[in-house]
Protein backbone atom coordinates (compact mmCIF):
# COMPACT_ATOMS: atom_id res chain seq x y z
CA UNK A 1 0.00 0.00 0.00
CA UNK A 2 1.44 3.18 -0.91
CA UNK A 3 0.44 6.83 0.09
CA UNK A 4 3.30 9.02 -0.76
CA UNK A 5 5.79 10.32 -3.09
CA UNK A 6 9.33 8.78 -4.21
CA UNK A 7 11.89 8.57 -1.28
CA UNK A 8 14.74 11.09 -1.88
CA UNK A 9 18.26 10.68 -1.61
CA UNK A 10 19.63 9.98 1.87
CA UNK A 11 22.87 10.41 1.33
CA UNK A 12 24.36 13.20 4.01
CA UNK A 13 26.36 15.87 3.30
CA UNK A 14 29.92 15.91 4.00
CA UNK A 15 31.23 18.52 6.68
CA UNK A 16 34.77 18.52 5.49
CA UNK A 17 37.25 21.14 4.02
CA UNK A 18 35.67 23.19 1.20
CA UNK A 19 37.18 22.51 -1.96
CA UNK A 20 34.97 24.97 -4.46
CA UNK A 21 34.24 28.12 -3.11
CA UNK A 22 32.31 30.54 -5.26
CA UNK A 23 30.97 34.24 -3.97
CA UNK A 24 29.13 36.81 -6.13
CA UNK A 25 30.25 35.07 -9.91
CA UNK A 26 29.11 37.15 -12.60
CA UNK A 27 29.85 36.59 -16.25
CA UNK A 28 29.19 38.77 -18.97
CA UNK A 29 30.16 38.45 -22.51
CA UNK A 30 30.53 41.55 -24.27
CA UNK A 31 30.49 42.18 -28.32
CA UNK A 32 33.51 43.51 -30.07
CA UNK A 33 32.73 46.92 -29.30
CA UNK A 34 33.02 46.68 -25.29
CA UNK A 35 29.13 46.23 -25.07
CA UNK A 36 27.48 43.90 -22.80
CA UNK A 37 25.78 41.03 -24.60
CA UNK A 38 24.77 38.47 -22.61
CA UNK A 39 24.98 38.27 -18.79
CA UNK A 40 25.69 34.23 -18.42
CA UNK A 41 26.25 33.88 -14.63
CA UNK A 42 24.64 36.35 -12.38
CA UNK A 43 25.79 36.88 -8.74
CA UNK A 44 26.12 33.32 -8.13
CA UNK A 45 26.94 31.72 -4.28
CA UNK A 46 28.13 28.13 -3.51
CA UNK A 47 30.41 26.04 -1.76
CA UNK A 48 31.73 22.16 -2.77
CA UNK A 49 32.97 20.18 0.13
CA UNK A 50 35.46 17.31 0.29
CA UNK A 51 33.75 13.93 -0.58
CA UNK A 52 30.56 15.82 -2.20
CA UNK A 53 28.80 14.75 -4.94
CA UNK A 54 27.57 18.25 -6.34
CA UNK A 55 25.22 18.56 -9.15
CA UNK A 56 24.60 21.70 -11.66
CA UNK A 57 21.51 21.49 -13.09
CA UNK A 58 19.28 23.87 -15.25
CA UNK A 59 18.05 24.30 -18.67
CA UNK A 60 20.17 25.26 -22.17
CA UNK A 61 21.51 27.98 -21.72
CA UNK A 62 21.52 29.10 -17.93
CA UNK A 63 25.22 29.18 -17.60
CA UNK A 64 26.54 25.99 -16.19
CA UNK A 65 29.10 25.01 -18.76
CA UNK A 66 29.95 28.94 -18.47
CA UNK A 67 30.67 27.69 -14.29
CA UNK A 68 32.73 25.03 -15.46
CA UNK A 69 34.80 27.13 -17.80
CA UNK A 70 35.75 29.30 -14.82
CA UNK A 71 36.07 26.76 -12.22
CA UNK A 72 38.70 25.35 -14.96
CA UNK A 73 40.23 28.65 -15.59
CA UNK A 74 39.38 28.97 -19.15
CA UNK A 75 37.13 32.17 -18.59
CA UNK A 76 37.77 34.95 -16.72
CA UNK A 77 34.90 36.33 -14.52
CA UNK A 78 33.77 39.54 -14.75
CA UNK A 79 32.83 40.47 -11.56
CA UNK A 80 33.00 37.74 -8.28
CA UNK A 81 35.53 35.39 -6.72
CA UNK A 82 36.45 31.81 -6.80
CA UNK A 83 38.79 29.34 -5.33
CA UNK A 84 39.47 25.56 -5.96
CA UNK A 85 41.49 24.17 -3.31
CA UNK A 86 42.49 27.59 -1.65
CA UNK A 87 43.98 28.88 -4.70
CA UNK A 88 42.84 30.68 -8.05
CA UNK A 89 41.82 28.51 -10.88
CA UNK A 90 44.97 29.67 -12.93
CA UNK A 91 47.53 27.98 -10.72
CA UNK A 92 49.03 25.28 -12.28
CA UNK A 93 49.31 22.96 -9.24
CA UNK A 94 46.03 23.07 -8.54
CA UNK A 95 45.10 22.23 -12.04
CA UNK A 96 46.92 18.95 -11.70
CA UNK A 97 44.86 17.95 -8.92
CA UNK A 98 41.56 18.55 -11.13
CA UNK A 99 40.14 15.99 -13.69
CA UNK A 100 37.64 17.20 -16.49
CA UNK A 101 35.68 15.57 -18.94
CA UNK A 102 34.02 18.25 -21.12
CA UNK A 103 30.79 17.85 -22.73
CA UNK A 104 32.29 16.66 -26.53
CA UNK A 105 34.98 14.29 -26.50
CA UNK A 106 37.69 15.85 -27.90
CA UNK A 107 40.69 13.41 -28.64
CA UNK A 108 43.28 12.42 -31.02
CA UNK A 109 41.14 10.28 -33.57
CA UNK A 110 44.67 8.46 -35.00
CA UNK A 111 45.50 7.41 -31.61
CA UNK A 112 43.85 3.64 -30.14
CA UNK A 113 42.80 3.65 -26.28
CA UNK A 114 46.25 2.62 -25.00
CA UNK A 115 47.86 5.61 -26.73
CA UNK A 116 45.62 7.97 -25.58
CA UNK A 117 45.64 6.85 -22.13
CA UNK A 118 49.47 6.97 -22.56
CA UNK A 119 49.47 10.25 -24.03
CA UNK A 120 47.54 12.16 -21.25
CA UNK A 121 49.26 10.44 -18.84
CA UNK A 122 52.60 12.03 -19.89
CA UNK A 123 50.75 15.20 -19.19
CA UNK A 124 51.22 14.48 -15.75
CA UNK A 125 54.45 13.27 -15.86
CA UNK A 126 53.64 9.88 -14.71
CA UNK A 127 56.43 7.08 -15.00
CA UNK A 128 56.11 4.75 -17.77
CA UNK A 129 55.50 1.74 -15.55
CA UNK A 130 52.87 4.12 -13.27
CA UNK A 131 51.35 5.01 -17.20
CA UNK A 132 51.07 1.49 -18.33
CA UNK A 133 49.17 0.19 -14.74
CA UNK A 134 46.51 2.55 -14.96
CA UNK A 135 46.09 2.14 -18.80
CA UNK A 136 45.00 -1.48 -18.13
CA UNK A 137 43.03 -0.73 -14.70
CA UNK A 138 40.69 2.12 -16.69
CA UNK A 139 40.08 0.19 -20.16
CA UNK A 140 39.21 -2.97 -17.85
CA UNK A 141 36.96 -0.57 -16.18
CA UNK A 142 35.00 1.60 -18.77
CA UNK A 143 35.03 -1.70 -21.00
CA UNK A 144 36.95 -1.08 -23.79
CA UNK A 145 39.68 -3.94 -23.14
CA UNK A 146 38.72 -5.64 -25.90
CA UNK A 147 38.91 -2.32 -28.22
CA UNK A 148 42.40 -1.36 -27.45
CA UNK A 149 43.84 -1.58 -30.54
CA UNK A 150 41.12 0.46 -32.40
CA UNK A 151 41.62 3.99 -33.18
CA UNK A 152 39.70 6.28 -31.31
CA UNK A 153 38.36 7.72 -34.79
CA UNK A 154 36.48 4.80 -35.27
CA UNK A 155 34.59 4.40 -31.74
CA UNK A 156 30.55 5.46 -31.79
CA UNK A 157 29.93 8.19 -29.16
CA UNK A 158 29.13 6.29 -26.37
CA UNK A 159 32.84 4.82 -26.50
CA UNK A 160 34.34 7.99 -26.87
CA UNK A 161 32.69 8.78 -23.92
CA UNK A 162 34.23 5.79 -21.97
CA UNK A 163 37.76 6.54 -23.15
CA UNK A 164 37.05 10.70 -22.38
CA UNK A 165 35.88 9.14 -19.30
CA UNK A 166 39.51 7.18 -18.80
CA UNK A 167 41.03 9.97 -19.38
CA UNK A 168 39.61 13.03 -16.81
CA UNK A 169 41.15 10.00 -14.15
CA UNK A 170 44.41 9.01 -15.46
CA UNK A 171 45.69 11.41 -12.78
CA UNK A 172 43.82 10.13 -10.01
CA UNK A 173 42.21 13.82 -9.81
CA UNK A 174 41.03 15.12 -6.50
CA UNK A 175 38.30 17.25 -7.97
CA UNK A 176 36.81 15.93 -10.76
CA UNK A 177 34.31 17.58 -12.79
CA UNK A 178 31.88 15.72 -15.40
CA UNK A 179 29.72 17.60 -17.91
CA UNK A 180 27.16 15.44 -19.28
CA UNK A 181 29.06 11.91 -18.37
CA UNK A 182 26.22 9.68 -19.57
CA UNK A 183 25.21 10.88 -22.84
CA UNK A 184 25.79 8.82 -25.56
CA UNK A 185 26.02 5.76 -22.90
CA UNK A 186 23.89 2.68 -22.91
CA UNK A 187 22.29 1.76 -19.67
CA UNK A 188 24.83 -0.33 -18.49
CA UNK A 189 27.31 2.54 -19.32
CA UNK A 190 25.04 4.79 -17.33
CA UNK A 191 25.19 2.60 -14.25
CA UNK A 192 28.72 2.21 -14.21
CA UNK A 193 29.27 5.67 -14.59
CA UNK A 194 27.34 6.56 -11.16
CA UNK A 195 28.40 3.62 -9.57
CA UNK A 196 32.04 5.07 -10.49
CA UNK A 197 31.13 8.42 -9.09
CA UNK A 198 29.74 6.76 -5.16
CA UNK A 199 32.91 5.13 -5.40
CA UNK A 200 35.04 8.05 -6.04
CA UNK A 201 32.84 10.21 -3.38
CA UNK A 202 33.57 7.70 -0.54
CA UNK A 203 37.30 7.54 -1.18
CA UNK A 204 36.94 11.38 -0.47
CA UNK A 205 37.09 12.61 -3.57
CA UNK A 206 34.90 15.70 -5.18
CA UNK A 207 32.59 15.27 -7.74
CA UNK A 208 30.82 18.28 -9.24
CA UNK A 209 28.02 16.72 -12.07
CA UNK A 210 26.41 18.64 -14.67
CA UNK A 211 23.49 16.93 -16.42
CA UNK A 212 20.32 16.74 -17.90
CA UNK A 213 19.76 13.65 -17.27
CA UNK A 214 17.74 14.25 -13.99
CA UNK A 215 17.29 10.48 -12.63
CA UNK A 216 20.97 9.96 -13.00
CA UNK A 217 22.05 13.69 -10.45
CA UNK A 218 18.99 11.76 -7.99
CA UNK A 219 20.69 8.44 -7.62
CA UNK A 220 24.54 10.03 -7.06
CA UNK A 221 24.01 13.71 -5.63
CA UNK A 222 24.52 15.31 -2.20
CA UNK A 223 23.53 18.68 -3.04
CA UNK A 224 21.99 20.46 -6.01
CA UNK A 225 22.13 23.47 -7.60
CA UNK A 226 19.60 24.83 -10.16
CA UNK A 227 20.19 27.50 -12.51
CA UNK A 228 17.71 29.98 -14.50
CA UNK A 229 18.90 32.62 -16.33
CA UNK A 230 22.19 32.84 -15.03
CA UNK A 231 20.46 33.11 -11.11
CA UNK A 232 20.45 30.63 -8.46
CA UNK A 233 16.38 29.31 -8.26
CA UNK A 234 17.34 26.84 -5.58
CA UNK A 235 20.11 25.31 -4.04
CA UNK A 236 20.22 22.33 -1.05
CA UNK A 237 20.10 18.55 -0.23
CA UNK A 238 17.73 16.33 -2.46
CA UNK A 239 16.12 15.55 0.82
CA UNK A 240 15.27 19.02 1.49
CA UNK A 241 14.31 19.99 -2.30
CA UNK A 242 12.11 17.10 -2.94
CA UNK A 243 10.27 16.10 0.44
CA UNK A 244 6.47 16.68 0.90
CA UNK A 245 6.12 17.11 4.37
CA UNK A 246 2.26 16.29 4.26
CA UNK A 247 2.78 13.04 2.48
CA UNK A 248 4.06 9.68 3.86
CA UNK A 249 4.65 6.36 2.16
CA UNK A 250 4.05 2.97 3.63
CA UNK A 251 4.91 -0.51 2.14
CA UNK A 252 4.02 -3.45 3.42
CA UNK A 253 3.54 -7.02 2.48
CA UNK A 254 0.27 -8.23 0.81
CA UNK A 255 -1.65 -8.88 3.51
CA UNK A 256 -5.48 -11.02 3.12
CA UNK A 257 -8.61 -9.07 2.36
CA UNK A 258 -10.06 -8.94 6.06
CA UNK A 259 -7.09 -7.02 7.39
CA UNK A 260 -6.21 -4.50 4.79
CA UNK A 261 -10.23 -3.67 5.10
CA UNK A 262 -9.43 -2.80 8.79
CA UNK A 263 -6.21 -0.92 7.58
CA UNK A 264 -8.17 1.03 5.21
CA UNK A 265 -11.43 1.94 7.71
CA UNK A 266 -8.28 3.43 10.65
CA UNK A 267 -6.87 5.36 7.94
CA UNK A 268 -10.28 7.25 6.74
CA UNK A 269 -11.16 8.15 10.13
CA UNK A 270 -8.79 10.87 9.55
CA UNK A 271 -7.83 11.11 6.03
CA UNK A 272 -9.97 11.56 2.63
CA UNK A 273 -10.66 8.83 1.09
CA UNK A 274 -9.82 10.69 -2.14
CA UNK A 275 -6.26 11.13 -1.04
CA UNK A 276 -5.37 7.68 -0.11
CA UNK A 277 -3.53 5.77 -3.25
CA UNK A 278 -3.11 2.14 -3.03
CA UNK A 279 -0.88 0.34 -6.02
CA UNK A 280 1.60 -2.32 -6.29
CA UNK A 281 5.42 -1.25 -6.38
CA UNK A 282 7.68 -1.79 -9.45
CA UNK A 283 10.89 -1.45 -10.04
CA UNK A 284 12.27 0.77 -12.54
CA UNK A 285 13.17 0.57 -16.24
CA UNK A 286 17.05 0.70 -15.34
CA UNK A 287 16.47 -2.05 -13.15
CA UNK A 288 14.72 -4.26 -15.47
CA UNK A 289 16.64 -3.76 -18.21
CA UNK A 290 20.49 -4.43 -16.54
CA UNK A 291 18.30 -7.79 -14.89
CA UNK A 292 17.92 -9.16 -18.57
CA UNK A 293 21.26 -7.74 -20.08
CA UNK A 294 23.13 -9.75 -17.21
CA UNK A 295 21.10 -12.93 -18.42
CA UNK A 296 21.95 -12.64 -21.57
CA UNK A 297 25.68 -12.03 -20.81
CA UNK A 298 25.71 -15.56 -19.97
CA UNK A 299 25.15 -17.31 -23.31
CA UNK A 300 25.92 -14.37 -25.62
CA UNK A 301 28.57 -12.53 -27.00
CA UNK A 302 29.35 -8.94 -28.51
CA UNK A 303 32.15 -7.10 -30.50
CA UNK A 304 31.26 -3.65 -28.85
CA UNK A 305 32.08 -1.65 -25.69
CA UNK A 306 31.36 -4.41 -22.56
CA UNK A 307 30.22 -3.73 -19.09
CA UNK A 308 33.43 -2.70 -16.73
CA UNK A 309 34.32 -5.53 -14.18
CA UNK A 310 35.25 -2.99 -11.22
CA UNK A 311 36.19 0.51 -10.43
CA UNK A 312 40.15 0.75 -10.96
CA UNK A 313 42.15 0.19 -8.02
CA UNK A 314 44.10 3.00 -7.79
CA UNK A 315 40.84 5.21 -8.13
CA UNK A 316 39.60 2.74 -5.05
CA UNK A 317 42.74 4.22 -3.19
CA UNK A 318 43.71 0.34 -2.34
CA UNK A 319 46.85 -0.47 -1.01
CA UNK A 320 48.18 -2.76 -4.14
CA UNK A 321 47.46 -0.05 -6.21
CA UNK A 322 50.16 -1.49 -9.09
CA UNK A 323 48.67 -4.64 -9.01
CA UNK A 324 47.65 -5.83 -12.91
CA UNK A 325 46.34 -9.11 -14.06
CA UNK A 326 49.39 -9.95 -16.28
CA UNK A 327 52.79 -10.70 -15.48
CA UNK A 328 53.57 -10.36 -18.63
CA UNK A 329 53.17 -6.71 -18.44
CA UNK A 330 55.25 -6.63 -15.00
CA UNK A 331 58.13 -8.25 -17.06
CA UNK A 332 57.83 -5.84 -20.26
CA UNK A 333 57.94 -2.85 -17.80
CA UNK A 334 60.47 -4.05 -15.02
CA UNK A 335 64.02 -2.06 -15.22
CA UNK A 336 66.80 -3.80 -16.73
CA UNK A 337 69.81 -5.07 -14.16
CA UNK A 338 72.28 -2.97 -14.37
CA UNK A 339 75.66 -4.30 -15.21
CA UNK A 340 78.84 -3.40 -16.04
CA UNK A 341 79.55 -2.84 -20.11
CA UNK A 342 82.01 -5.89 -21.19
CA UNK A 343 85.49 -4.67 -22.56
CA UNK A 344 85.01 -4.42 -26.12
CA UNK A 345 88.21 -5.65 -28.09
CA UNK A 346 89.54 -4.37 -31.03
CA UNK A 347 88.30 -5.46 -34.54
CA UNK A 348 90.24 -7.27 -36.52
CA UNK A 349 90.03 -7.15 -40.27
CA UNK A 350 88.47 -10.65 -42.36
CA UNK A 351 90.88 -12.48 -43.58
CA UNK A 352 90.86 -12.41 -47.02
CA UNK A 353 90.52 -15.61 -49.53
CA UNK A 354 92.96 -15.08 -51.84
CA UNK A 355 92.05 -18.47 -54.08
CA UNK A 356 88.61 -17.28 -53.74
CA UNK A 357 89.14 -13.99 -54.68
CA UNK A 358 90.98 -14.75 -57.71
CA UNK A 359 87.87 -17.51 -59.12
CA UNK A 360 85.87 -14.33 -58.50
CA UNK A 361 87.65 -11.98 -60.86
CA UNK A 362 87.73 -14.47 -63.41
CA UNK A 363 84.23 -14.75 -63.26
CA UNK A 364 83.33 -11.39 -63.87
CA UNK A 365 85.02 -9.61 -66.97
CA UNK A 366 86.73 -6.69 -66.23
CA UNK A 367 84.79 -3.87 -67.63
CA UNK A 368 86.82 -1.44 -69.97
CA UNK A 369 88.41 1.79 -68.39
CA UNK A 370 87.59 5.10 -69.76
CA UNK A 371 91.01 6.18 -71.18
CA UNK A 372 92.07 9.63 -71.76
CA UNK A 373 93.45 10.42 -75.49
CA UNK A 374 97.40 10.73 -74.91
CA UNK A 375 98.45 13.80 -77.21
CA UNK A 376 101.97 13.12 -78.39
CA UNK A 377 104.54 16.29 -77.50
CA UNK A 378 105.28 17.84 -81.12
CA UNK A 379 108.94 17.60 -82.05
CA UNK A 380 111.44 20.14 -81.24
CA UNK A 381 112.39 22.30 -85.27
CA UNK A 382 115.33 21.10 -86.09
CA UNK A 383 116.66 24.33 -86.60
CA UNK A 384 120.22 23.11 -88.51
CA UNK A 385 118.29 21.20 -90.95
CA UNK A 386 115.82 24.59 -91.85
CA UNK A 387 118.87 26.76 -92.63
CA UNK A 388 121.03 24.07 -94.74
CA UNK A 389 117.14 23.69 -96.49
CA UNK A 390 116.90 27.47 -97.28
CA UNK A 391 120.42 28.10 -97.87
CA UNK A 392 119.90 25.47 -100.88
CA UNK A 393 117.12 26.82 -102.20
CA UNK A 394 118.41 30.23 -102.11
CA UNK A 395 121.84 29.43 -103.77
CA UNK A 396 120.12 27.31 -106.33
CA UNK A 397 120.98 28.65 -109.97
CA UNK A 398 118.51 30.02 -111.79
Amino acid sequence: MTATEPAPNTTSVPSGEVVVAVRGLTKVFKDFWGRPKARAVDNVDFEVRRGEVFGLLGPNGSGKSTIVKMLLGLLYPTRGHIEVFSHSPRHVRTKSRIGYLPEESYLYRYLDSRETLDFFGNLFTLSKKERENRTEQLLDMVGLTQTRTRSVGEFSKGMQRRIGLAQALINDPDLVILDEPTSGLDPIGCREVKDLILALARRGKTVILSSHLLADVEDVCNRVLILYGGKVQALGTLRELLATPDTIRITIPPLPRETMQQVLELIRRDVAEDRVRIDTPTQNLESYFLDVVQRARQSAETSGATSGSHVAAYLRGDAETTAVPSRILDRLTAPAPKTEPAPVAPAKAPAIDEERLSALSRAVPESPRPTEEKREPEPAADLSKANEKLSSLVNKPQ
